[in-house]
């Protein structure tokens, strides 16, 4: 759940045992930054890899048709697409914009961030429904380093390893990561429901007091505090007030992102300052490592039966550390970030009806069942569950998916098929697929009972979590391993919300990683 930051460290010693916390770096896994990385999670030699005999691309019955597009001239070319799609553009504009030149959901195009980060911006562009899931198909496309797409962050900012999102399940080290993060979500699953209703209670309290003082309170920055909250005291048993790093969580969190992806990013600034700043160097890891080290202090201190279990995988305490922070904060934290503002957007739009047929259903379920919530309890919610994933299908809080073809392919849209060739970069914008008008009726609307009874076969198209969202993640395949989670805790919301309230009213800005949110009235549960 798709979202959304000096330097002087003791390392860890490669054979080191006993309990201590992970370093910000482990120098004999630094790489340079466009050099190949191999990173194993132990000390042992890797283990050779068979050599696999790929099969033939599939036929089709469509007609082949050539992909439509260019890449213009070498490094300009480059930097023009990256202009485009980030200011004389837009990014939705970017792509509408050649659909219509092209008339084609597949074309060739560059994607940022170009020269100088990432060494090479081409790329085969998916944007409708039945193209991209390709992009989930391990058999056809790699997913080695392309968390990001096109470039990679330095591994200094992760402690000098790959994290498991960067790994492609052909790779040793993929299998014993993604166990790890199945026993982190199942370790302490009974405490989920309990912190996030105690963390997301603060937050309303809060909320009530600032729309009291000064008429409006800003959601993000307060669901911020109270996502890093509930995420230490579920899923590690720590509160974070209780601990060295206090309040500073979403913080140092935010800024270590933003280091990572400073180059997907604009900030407002005049387009030549964020040109050189953000989108031709990376920023450099070092003005980061500090903070990140509190990171790493704070989740090694807090996550001794998890580092445990690492161990008895073949992982190094210092490798799992690092990948916990990444899960943690990059992953649900951010995804979070992202994501609940998007929600409480969408439902504050849909306006008073809505709301009050969610506070009927939520409240009448919750009695039922005895006035708890419970994981059984919500899946009688149909309008509650329909809403989570009908706002995960219009904002999905990760919207860029990338994959290398691994042999020649045909790609099938819904009008023609295109050969791709074996060592291609296909890229695909998530939102557009889970907008296409030829599987969604009214796609770029939000409908809140879309998803309710027959609709449930449309979730195949909900495509938010690096996967279908009636799939389930595996050790074999890249869907998000907290996928079911995300769904949780967005439901969590929902449900906390409208246990609290009748209904509430918004402004709507924009920030950085989403939308920015301010609740001017909550009216308080009447029935």
């Amino acid at each position: 759940m798709a979202s959304t930051t000096s330097l002087s460290l003791t390392s860890l010693h490669p054979n080191f045992q006993s309990f201590r916390r992970c370093s910000s770096s482990k120098p004999s896994s630094r790489r340079v930054f466009f050099s190949p990385i191999s990173v194993s999670v132990s000390e042992k030699p890797s283990v050779p890899v068979s050599p696999v005999t790929l099969p033939p691309p599939e036929p089709t019955k469509l007609p082949i048709r050539k992909i439509p597009g260019n890449y213009g001239v070498p490094f300009f070319g480059a930097i023009k697409d990256r202009v485009d799609y980030f200011y004389d553009q837009g990014r939705e504009e970017f792509f509408k914009s050649r659909v219509q030149k092209y008339g084609s959901t597949v074309f060739r195009a560059n994607m940022p961030p170009g020269p100088f980060i990432a060494p090479d911006s081409r790329v085969v562009v998916l944007l409708d429904g039945k193209s991209f899931p390709v992009l989930f198909d391990v058999t056809k496309v790699e997913k080695k380093d392309l968390f990001t797409g096109t470039y990679m962050p330095s591994t200094e900012l992760t402690g000098g390893y790959r994290i498991l999102s960067y790994l492609d399940p052909s790779e040793p080290s993929h299998e014993k990561l993604k166990r790890l993060m199945f026993f982190l979500l199942k370790y302490r699953r009974e405490h989920v429901i309990p912190e996030f209703h105690s963390s997301y209670a603060e937050l309303f309290e809060g909320l009530e007091q600032e729309i009291a003082t000064n008429g409006k309170a800003a959601f993000g920055d307060r669901s911020d505090q109270a996502a890093f909250n509930f995420l230490a005291r579920a899923l590690y048993g720590t509160n974070p007030a209780e601990s060295k790093i206090g309040t500073d969580g979403p913080n140092l969190i935010t800024k270590w992102i933003l280091f990572q992806l400073s180059p997907l990013f604009t900030l407002g600034l005049p387009k030549q300052v964020e040109e050189l700043l953000l989108h031709t160097f990376p920023l450099p890891p070092f003005l980061v490592k500090s903070d990140y080290q509190k990171l790493c202090d704070f989740f090694y201190e807090s996550s001794g039966p998890v580092l445990d279990e690492a161990e008895r995988l073949g992982i190094s305490r210092d490798e799992a550390c690092h990948n916990l922070v990444f899960a943690t904060c990059f992953n649900s934290f951010g995804g979070m970030k992202i994501f609940f503002p998007n929600v409480v957007k969408l439902i504050g739009r849909a306006g008073v009806k809505l709301h009050t047929q969610l506070a009927k259903e939520i409240r009448s379920v919750v009695k039922a069942n005895g006035g708890k919530v419970t994981m059984a309890a919500m899946e009688q919610m149909q309008l509650m569950k329909s809403v989570v994933y009908e706002s995960l299908r219009i904002e999905p809080p990760v919207p860029l998916q990338y994959g290398r073809a691994k042999r020649d392919l045909i790609i099938e849209s819904h009008d023609a098929a295109f050969k791709v060739k074996e060592g291609e970069m296909i890229f695909g914008f998530q939102p557009f697929a889970t907008k296409d008008p030829k599987i969604f009726d009214r796609p770029e609307e939000f409908v809140p009972d879309r998803f309710v009874g027959e609709g449930e076969r449309l979730l195949k198209h909900v495509l938010w979590s690096n996967g279908p969202e009636n799939e389930t993640p595996t050790v074999g395949n890249k869907q998000c391993a907290g996928k079911d989670f995300v769904v949780l805790v967005s439901r969590l919301l929902v449900v906390e919300l409208f246990r609290r309230y009748d209904s509430f009213e918004i402004e709507i800005g924009t920030s950085a990683l989403g939308s920015s949110v301010n609740l001017t009235s909550l009216k308080r549960a009447s029935f």
